[in-house]
């Protein structure tokens, strides 16, 4: 039996890791092992709830205002005693954190084979997004198997000159899919716990938290926020905050206390996925609501000056606006003020993913291993 480490340590890595887990545990050729880091603790349990189920090995590595250099010690010393004692045989990791960084680069140090999920993003700005471009770009020096979510970024990695690389899609379309479903059955539960939706026409969902737009960034934002409220007070701009001080200082700072701006805590993730299925469009600098909203027909601002997901921006399904005040603003008011052009954008086919990504590695793994 082949035992194959899943490494994951934040919401978005268990969001898109969990159900190739899931798959990789329906079938007896492999012994999945999942494995915690809990880079992003407070966030992940919800997930894995929804799950339905546990990490078998979880490390607990999250302190209270850790840097990037001190979570790097920390994951470092804690995942070889852990591969030391399980032996994988494949490491898996997914996109661009801290944790998946280390978890490959210590499976490196150790000869493990490492398998990268959601590779081949690219801005070319290694401070764009930070860390998160230099950590991909690590991780495909040392992976093994190259899973790229598209077209593009297959060609990324072929022009870097890699091997064992293969374009199956991403694997928050099929997270999605089973949310939705799940959404359908207690459909009646999330009407009623959203009622607040219902008292505006139309409802836009924001998040936010990348590092390079702490400070100013986030303030031009929230300035852009203030004044499309105003100018729209029949819509509800509605705010899940980030738990990251930096973030939460400047938007509960700013926003707080206006009658359509509604500040809430994180939201779980199927009531996440909820608003954003009610909304009319939404403002990010999240990379799996880029990939998402499109299967939702959701049109995506995207608050950054460049994204490695440029695939929805050629199908023209987001737009790329940066944090510049003055830009959000105008941009939003395009969109919502040219019909023809809202229809185009909330009518695109998902360029991500038909929901078969999980399936697909899993396959692919086996043949390789095999």
């Amino acid at each position: 039996m082949i035992k194959i480490a899943i490494v994951l340590g934040t919401r978005p890595e268990a969001i898109k890791l969990l159900p190739l887990y899931t798959a990789f545990k329906k079938e007896d050729y492999f012994n999945p092992i999942l494995i915690s880091t809990g880079q992003h603790r407070e966030m992940l349990d919800q997930i894995f709830n929804f799950f339905g189920v546990k990490p078998d090995i979880e490390l607990s590595l999250m302190t209270k205002d850790q840097t990037l250099a001190s979570l790097t010690s920390n994951l470092s010393t804690a995942l070889q005693k852990c591969y030391e004692e399980i032996k994988p045989d494949l490491v898996i990791v997914q996109g661009d954190t801290t944790t998946a960084f280390v978890s490959s680069l210590i499976a490196y140090y150790n000869r493990i084979r490492v398998a990268h999920v959601e590779a081949g993003l690219r801005t070319l700005n290694k401070y764009s997004p930070f860390p998160e471009e230099v950590n991909r770009k690590l991780i495909s020096g040392i992976a093994d198997y190259h899973f790229a979510p598209t077209d593009k970024a297959l060609e990324v990695l072929k022009k870097e000159g890699l091997s064992n690389i293969y374009q199956v899609g991403n694997t928050v379309v099929d997270s999605l899919r089973l949310c939705l479903k799940k959404l359908g059955v207690n459909r009646n539960f999330y009407d009623e716990k959203f009622m607040l939706l219902n008292n505006f026409d139309k409802t836009v969902l924001i998040t936010g938290h990348r590092r390079e737009s702490f400070g100013d960034g986030f303030r031009r934002i929230c300035e852009s926020i203030l004044r499309l409220a105003s100018k729209y007070p029949n819509f509800l701009f509605y705010y899940p905050v980030h738990l990251n001080p930096n973030v939460r200082s400047v938007v509960i700072s700013m926003l707080s206390g206006f009658e359509n701006i509604y500040i809430t805590e994180p939201l779980p993730y199927d009531e996440l996925i909820y608003v954003m299925s009610n909304s009319f469009l939404i403002l990010t600098d999240s990379g799996g609501i880029q990939e998402e909203a499109p299967t939702l027909n959701v049109p995506v601002l995207i608050m950054r000056d460049t994204t490695e997901r440029m695939e929805g921006v050629e199908a023209g399904c987001a737009l790329l606006v940066g944090t510049d005040t003055e830009n959000i603003y105008a941009d939003f008011i395009n969109l919502v003020e040219n019909e023809n052009l809202y229809k185009k954008m909330s009518s695109v086919e998902n360029p991500y993913g038909d929901g078969s990504t999980s399936q697909q590695i899993v396959e692919i793994i086996k043949d390789k291993i095999a």
